[in-house]
């Protein structure tokens, strides 16, 4: 890919690092000096920053994201919008967080603090102050850049929504002026040049360009610090008893980093050749129709960052890490980044954890003793997963969060699924997983995002802008749990295999770029040889349910037909004396006639198969275009059975009760353990 700084301008940015071939555009560069105080509970912060103006228009405004003020007061849009909880963490009242800027000045050049005005380009709330513009005294001409010089102080609330901290832990996210996003027309929606700088809401995440970040964090001595990147010097000034960690990354677009007195610091290699064996690496080929040597994978410096009273689950946070490497590597391409930090947050620091930023995420820890709970398995390889489709394959989830969240819903099941197979409903009382609590059985990953999608499957479209679904709880089911079953029901409408070499295909050849949701639509209906526009506009783009029944099933006994017929290519007769003797030998026959109807606005193609009395299975394929469809058989046995859809390929069904017709009733042995699924679904769910 072309190369957007020059090695002179690299240099001068970055302190004369050596810079190999850039992976990505790399629109900025931060150069950042912040020095912790943990008793103040504020990053003082000097910043170095330079953006490239890579389209062809001038540019005579920049814009900021000062993410911190969200927490300030409770005026900001995200403390509206949230009451002041996410997820299930709740913010401290009267610990506030924010960001002042105490310079902005173009380097070498003009002071423009006095040019900041704060906007609100989503929503009417002209209290909130996480975005800011500012007008330049010249506009930066295309292909030229600005160098800014900005000096702040950042100070952090009580932990509460990815970042803060509790008594002496740190999590450092989103503390410093982060330059928008300029999409040039052309690139994703942009019909013209504009700047892409979204208000801090509380249903969305991040969107920023690829850049370059080294950075210096300054802290006490005694603290253990984890960042983005590879950590390249450690600087102790004795008599102050503090120390200089020097982190440097590039093809990132974010960075965030922890503290902590307390940490135990345990690195491990991640090392392709004892962790991927041939069998599994020629499988994976044969199914991606690729060659072995083209999912080599290289070796990884795990660094994990755990709690003492949690060292005896160090080889769990470990094994939940290989595993993502591995499968994510194999499946769509190798981890290019040196380093991977998991961090451990301390007990009453939750807010801190779920949470990604590239080449650095943050878990939890539960006491249950295995993965079925989910945790802390499960939440490092969902956060690892978001190096892919949220770090790598840049998509913005301001506006469509399904792109991250819900490819790493679909990519998280199928490695835990693979790797540690059915788990416990995710669903805890005073830690315990309710499934445990009240005999249910083990899930797979369908089973938990099809049961959540129901709740919720119709008041919004998967795509839509964060701020602005029906609720929450809407936000989370269509932007996880429902892209979850829409992908896994597009997989199994594919032939075998084709669903994996479209997932690696939209990660080849959109890493490090700003892909959407009709570029993911176009390269699927490529990679199949089909036109799949029906289903993402159905299922992604539309609110129309799902839903296909067996809705009558009779058959009647007919007599034997007299008369003159060919069979098996010769003339026979048939008189009253042949009719009655091939009565007694049992060759009665039934008309049987099934009806399907489609009970939802949207079409899917469906299978149905017959089981009858003697044994046979008669199978039948409906496009499922029409209201109802009546199918008529003319066999020697009645029906037994009728199914619509037999391998629950088709998750997005609204209702699987009624895809079956039995000619007796049968007990259901799980009856109990659904109805209290049920139950529970609705206690937990908001």
């Amino acid at each position: 890919m072309r190369r957007y700084f020059g090695l002179a301008l690299l240099a001068g940015c970055l302190g004369g690092l050596p810079a190999g071939a850039a992976l990505s555009r790399q629109v900025v560069a931060y150069r950042i000096h912040a020095e912790l105080d943990p008793q103040k509970k504020t990053v003082t912060g000097r910043e170095t920053l330079t953006w490239t103006n890579d389209s062809p228009d001038a540019v005579g405004e920049l814009q900021f994201h000062l993410y911190l003020n969200a927490f300030q007061n409770e005026k900001s849009s995200f403390m509206r919008e949230s009451g002041g909880q996410l997820r299930s963490d709740r913010a401290t009242k009267g610990s506030w967080g924010w960001i002042d800027l105490q310079r902005l000045q173009i380097e070498g050049g003009a002071d423009l603090l006095d040019a900041i005005r704060y906007i609100h380009p989503d929503d009417d709330n002209a209290d909130d102050r996480t975005v800011i513009a500012v007008t330049l005294p010249s506009p930066v001409k295309p292909g030229g850049a600005i160098t800014l010089n900005i000096d702040f102080v950042s100070q952090l609330p009580k932990v509460f929504a990815r970042t803060g901290y509790r008594n002496d832990f740190f999590l450092v996210g989103q503390w410093f002026p982060k330059i928008g996003v300029y999409e040039k027309a052309g690139m994703r929606y942009a019909v013209k040049g504009a700047w892409n700088c979204h208000q801090f809401h509380a249903n969305t995440e991040f969107y920023a360009d690829y850049g370059v970040y080294d950075v210096e964090i300054v802290a006490p001595s005694e603290f253990v610090i984890g960042a983005t990147g590879v950590e390249q010097s450690t600087t102790v000034d004795a008599p102050a008893k503090r120390t200089t960690h020097r982190f440097h990354q590039e093809d990132v677009h974010e960075f965030a980093w922890t503290a902590s007195p307390h940490f135990i610091r345990v690195e491990r290699q991640f090392d392709p050749a004892r962790l991927v064996g041939a069998a599994e690496l020629d499988s994976t080929a044969k199914m991606l129709g690729v060659s072995p040597a083209e999912l080599a994978l290289k070796p990884v410096r795990m660094i994990l960052l755990i709690q003492p009273e949690h060292r005896a689950q160090i080889d769990r946070h470990f094994h939940a890490t290989e595993s993502a490497l591995k499968w994510f590597g194999l499946w769509y391409g190798a981890y290019p980044y040196d380093t991977i930090t998991v961090v451990d947050p301390p007990y009453g620091g939750g807010g801190a954890g779920g949470m990604e930023y590239p080449t650095f995420i943050t878990a939890g820890t539960s006491w249950w003793p295995g993965p079925n709970g989910g945790v802390p398995e499960e939440v490092i390889v969902h956060e690892f997963g978001h190096q892919y489709w949220y770090g790598m394959v840049g998509s913005n989830e301001f506006e469509e969060s399904w792109l991250d969240e819900g490819f790493n819903t679909y990519s998280t099941g199928k490695i835990m699924d693979l790797v540690y197979g059915p788990r416990d409903l995710p669903v805890s009382l005073l830690g315990i997983p309710v499934g445990r609590l009240f005999d249910l059985p083990l899930f797979d990953s369908d089973t938990m995002n099809r049961t959540a999608y129901l709740f919720y499957g119709k008041h919004d479209p998967v795509v839509r802008n964060g701020w602005q679904y029906y609720s929450s709880a809407s936000y989370g089911i269509n932007s996880y749990m429902r892209p979850g079953a829409l992908l896994r029901t597009l997989e199994n409408h594919l032939p075998p295999g084709v669903m994996a070499r479209v997932m690696r295909a939209w990660y080849q050849r959109y890493k490090f770029q700003h892909p959407t949701s009709r570029d993911f639509a176009r390269l699927a209906s490529e990679v199949s040889g089909r036109d799949l526009n029906w289903f993402f506009d159905q299922f992604v783009f539309g609110t129309n349910q799902l839903n296909y029944r067996v809705a009558e099933v009779s058959s009647e006994k007919i007599g034997i037909s007299l008369g003159s017929f060919l069979e098996n290519g010769k003339r026979v007769e048939i008189t009253e004396k042949d009719a009655d003797s091939r009565k007694k030998k049992g060759a009665e026959q039934y008309r049987i006639t099934v009806k399907l109807v489609r009970e939802g606005e949207s079409v899917f193609p469906v299978e149905m198969e017959m089981l009858l009395e003697n044994g046979e299975l008669v199978r039948h394929h409906w496009d499922g275009v029409d209201r109802w469809v009546k199918l008529e058989f003319i066999k020697a046995s009645q029906p037994r059975a009728v199914e619509i859809d037999p391998g629950r390929k088709i998750l997005l069904d609204s209702s699987f009760a009624d895809n079956s017709w039995r000619a007796s009733i049968y007990p259901l042995p799980f009856a109990k353990w659904s109805s209290n699924l049920l139950f529970w679904m609705q206690m937990v769910l908001p």
